[in-house]
């Protein structure tokens, strides 16, 4: 069975946030069967699981749903959202190079 879109998206913020499927389950409170159903694309989660997903994870449901990030303010938000979570992990090289985006100097 093929990965839906949500699926996919769910599992990419998954791994950006450097967590586990089962410590996003405990988070929201739904199983680890249950995250994995999601992310194959056997089920869609309810609306309160949903929300409880995407704010654990720092996005919107809309994104998670559809893909939208809909104004460049919103994808600079994300974008801030997933750094300031994942700096500390981040090397120095990891650091310069987005500093060196940020500026116009990396392709």
């Amino acid at each position: 069975m093929e990965r839906s879109a949500f699926g996919t998206r769910l599992l990419e913020l998954i791994r950006q946030q450097h967590l586990t499927q089962k410590q996003l389950a405990q988070t929201v409170g739904v199983t680890e069967a249950a995250l994995s159903h999601y992310i194959k694309g056997d089920r869609v989660p309810r609306a309160s699981v949903l929300s409880g997903i995407a704010a654990a994870l720092g996005t919107t449901s809309d994104y998670l749903m559809e893909g939208n990030l809909d104004q460049p303010s919103d994808e600079i938000a994300f974008a801030r959202r997933l750094i300031a979570r994942n700096a500390k992990q981040m090397t120095m090289a990891q650091k310069k190079e987005l500093i060196d985006i940020l500026l116009g100097d990396g392709e």
